[in-house]
């Protein structure tokens, strides 16, 4: 359904774009002046990187039960399956079935000016997910909704810190292995920084293998594999695993080659999904670095706001927490993925 855009009268002055805002998380993004609130159905059309992990699979679903018939809603949602082209030839079908609203979760950070000047020609506001952009222009895009990943990895090594120095070995020589996820995307680009940075702050931390297992199960346990047979597995102390499916795949790995995970190996991983909170209670791993998945009802909230003249903020991340095995269990029955 296209926008309309009303003239301004001599009286009253509206702007017909949007502001075009910093990266700066105190500005905002202002609402096409000409959107008012109505009982009309929202088209939105959502292209979603793919199904990599458990944690995508509860982020396509949050806006699958949010952007629902029933609330007002007509989504047309879009699995590229971690093919970057698919996401962008969504994008042009959403503009040309004249969506109110494009969401998009890239597979990378770069590559995007194009289509979504393509978008803002059409006057359709571009709200990115999960993972961000890296555009000539930010104004093409409306507002970010998602996890801050630089803390996330920032807050993985602060627990790993505490972690050492209450076990008495905050002095000992620590061998750590980065098990990193898609190179490129918004999460590995965050987590990564804050995971080097904190090595590079601990003269006794060594980083003694780093590769990709593109966030995915059966990537972790292959390069986990790899790393084990290069570095041998007597060597490893910590495993940053960037996120969850990959700690996953990694645990077998580490089985496998006879060693205990949680215990031989401390892991630390990203995104805190059930299947790792039942992990910790177990024991097999140390530290979730939790990364909220249920953007859904916050874009929703978004959209609401626009179609009631208002302003939203260009950053917006979501509530996240860390978790370990000391409160796994008493927090497990109050998470919804």
């Amino acid at each position: 359904m296209k926008k309309l855009l009303f003239v301004a009268t001599a009286l009253s002055i509206v702007a017909l774009s949007l502001v075009a805002c910093k990266k700066k998380e105190t500005q905002t993004a202002e609402a096409t002046p000409t959107r008012q609130a109505s009982n009309r159905t929202i088209k939105v059309g959502y292209a979603q990187v793919g199904h990599e992990s458990a944690w995508r699979t509860a982020n396509s679903s949050s806006f699958k039960t949010t952007m629902t018939p029933a609330n007002g809603y007509d989504l047309i949602y879009i699995d590229a399956d971690g093919n970057q082209e698919v996401q962008i030839a969504a994008i042009r079908d959403f503009i040309a079935q004249n969506v109110d609203y494009i969401v998009v979760a890239p597979v990378i950070e770069t590559g995007w000016d194009e289509v979504l000047k393509e978008a803002k020609d059409a006057a359709i506001p571009v709200i990115l997910s999960d993972r961000q952009m890296k555009l000539e222009d930010d104004s093409l895009y409306l507002c970010w909704v998602g996890g801050n990943f630089l803390k996330e990895g920032r807050d993985g090594v602060k627990w790993l810190d505490a972690y050492l120095e209450g076990k008495g070995l905050g002095s000992e020589e620590i061998n750590i292995v980065d098990l990193q996820g898609t190179i490129g995307a918004s999460a590995q680009v965050g987590r990564t920084q804050g995971i080097e940075e904190g090595i590079k702050a601990h003269p006794n931390w060594n980083l003694i293998a780093q590769k990709s297992g593109d966030f995915r199960t059966d990537g972790g346990k292959a390069t986990m594999e790899e790393i084990i047979k290069e570095v041998g597995i007597d060597k490893i102390n910590v495993l940053f695993a960037e996120n969850d499916d990959m700690a996953l795949g990694a645990i077998e790995a580490i089985k496998a080659a006879g060693k205990k995970p949680g215990e031989d190996i401390i892991i630390i991983t990203f995104d805190a999904g059930h299947e790792v909170f039942l992990r910790m209670i177990a024991g097999e791993i140390n530290c979730a670095c939790e990364c909220n998945p249920l953007h859904g009802p916050r874009v929703a909230e978004i959209i609401n706001t626009l179609e009631n003249g208002g302003s939203v903020e260009k950053i917006q991340y979501v509530d996240e927490a860390v978790f370990d095995q000391s409160n796994a269990a008493e927090i497990l029955p109050t998470r919804q993925y």
